[in-house]
């Protein structure tokens, strides 16, 4: 079921994302048509010069609409992740046409250096065609980029970029027709020239971002941190790593790998990841899918508590009681790297009941992997089981240095059920 939520969600966004772009489209073929019939029929080169730079636009909002409209079909067995890239795909090729027409308007404003006008009579037609240009433009621009940053379209907010960009064409347009009539040199030009460096700037980056998009490059390390934080703060995750992002078209599909206790049950190993999952997808609205791989945390920072006689560093010896012994020791382990934390005293030892139970609540804030003992209760055990923290028996008397040897060999037996009753552990 929260699936199939997930992919109603996404198709709706699709579906939002093609009816702005349907509508995009339509007022930019009229847009462009009109300013080409005025331009045609009032002589004005700039604003045919301004009408092709709308049909390049057309071609980039209408490849913007297909792409959403093909990822936004049904999953199928030939495509188990659904077509989402295309629209990816379509922002790269919507990228370089973008670039094209930047180019096509360098010549156009070279043409223009140090043209004088000649016209006697204001171009009030081609003026009023620039202004609804710049009108319609902003309309369409705002619209775009309110939907394409709601539901994360890149083909989208390149083009809502694009047409703001149009907004200052047509005032270039608008003010050089002024110029023009009032035969002043070299500023329509110039100003052109800039537009169409600003448009092929805009391009290119299409281009960049889409071309690594496709690459599966990570786009957004800032993601990629929240959720290994997030993830991290998880009771039971002993570490994340390899999280990696892949952008497909406006949505994201994350993998996840999380350590936690090599003993787990395969249940709980499984709600591990259920809650995962669900962290991640509270990271981003735009997530599509998540894939966690729980893995067992044997190679990874450990903290390691053990019952002991006397504080003697790595030399102590352990102690055959746990709720009764005098001291704990804490060590932190990676790999075979081993380094004591520090020497715990046991400030219960005078009360009479639950001794155990009230040293297990003091360890667990110091977020304990691995207990070492030779004995412990039944109310412990299932406390400390309940916390995801492994039990392994050891033998009274050893040093700590035998102890951990003896673990890094894999000679420790696991705990596996209480070592004595719950009459017993009353007074452990």
């Amino acid at each position: 079921m929260p699936n199939q939520c997930v992919d109603t969600n996404h198709q709706a966004r699709l579906k939002r994302g093609q009816r702005i772009a349907l509508t995009a489209t339509v007022a930019t073929l009229v847009l462009a048509l009109g300013k080409a019939f005025v331009g045609w029929r009032f002589a004005s080169p700039v604003l045919i010069a301004d009408a092709f730079h709308s049909g390049a636009d057309l071609l980039a909002i209408f490849a913007s609409f297909f792409g959403l409209w093909l990822a936004g079909r049904e999953k199928t067995e030939q495509f188990p992740y659904g077509l989402y890239r295309v629209e990816t795909f379509v922002t790269l090729l919507a990228g370089a046409v973008i670039c094209w027409a930047g180019f096509e308007l360098i010549p156009e404003g070279w043409s223009k250096l140090g043209h004088v006008g000649e016209n006697e009579i204001l171009p009030t037609w081609p003026m009023l065609a620039s202004g609804i240009s710049m009108a319609v433009s902003l309309a369409i621009a705002v619209a775009e980029r309110r939907v394409g940053r709601a539901i994360n379209s890149q083909s989208l907010q390149v083009n809502a970029s694009e047409s703001f960009l149009d907004i200052a064409t047509s005032a270039v347009v608008l003010l050089g027709l002024l110029l023009n009539y009032l035969g002043i040199r070299y500023v329509e030009g110039t100003v052109i020239l800039l537009i169409a460096g600003l448009i092929v700037k805009l391009g290119w980056s299409s281009v960049r971002q889409s071309f690594l998009a496709l690459l599966d490059a990570n786009l957004d390390p800032e993601l990629t941190s929240a959720i290994e934080k997030r993830v991290n703060e998880i009771y039971g995750v002993k570490g994340v790593s390899e999280v990696r992002i892949r952008q497909a078209g406006p949505f994201r599909m994350v993998d996840c790998v999380i350590y936690t206790s090599p003993t787990l049950p395969l249940y709980r190993a499984h709600h591990l990841a259920d809650l995962a999952e669900t962290a991640i997808r509270d990271q981003s609205e735009h997530v599509e899918s998540v894939f966690v791989h729980v893995e067992p945390a044997v190679d990874h920072e450990m903290t390691v508590i053990i019952p002991v006689k006397d504080i003697n560093g790595f030399a102590s010896h352990v102690h055959g009681h746990f709720g009764r012994a005098p001291y704990f020791v804490a060590i932190r382990l990676n790999g075979r790297t081993e380094a004591i934390e520090d020497f715990y005293s046991n400030q219960y030892l005078e009360e009479k009941k639950f001794i155990g139970l009230k040293v297990i609540k003091t360890m667990l804030v110091q977020q304990i992997d691995l207990l070492f003992t030779a004995s412990i209760g039944e109310i412990s055990f299932y406390m400390l089981k309940d916390n995801l923290v492994d039990i392994y028996r050891i033998a009274e008397g050893q040093t700590v240095r035998d102890v951990l040897a003896q673990f890094h060999n894999k000679e420790l037996p696991a705990i596996t059920s209480p070592t004595h009753s719950v009459d017993e552990s009353l007074v452990e």
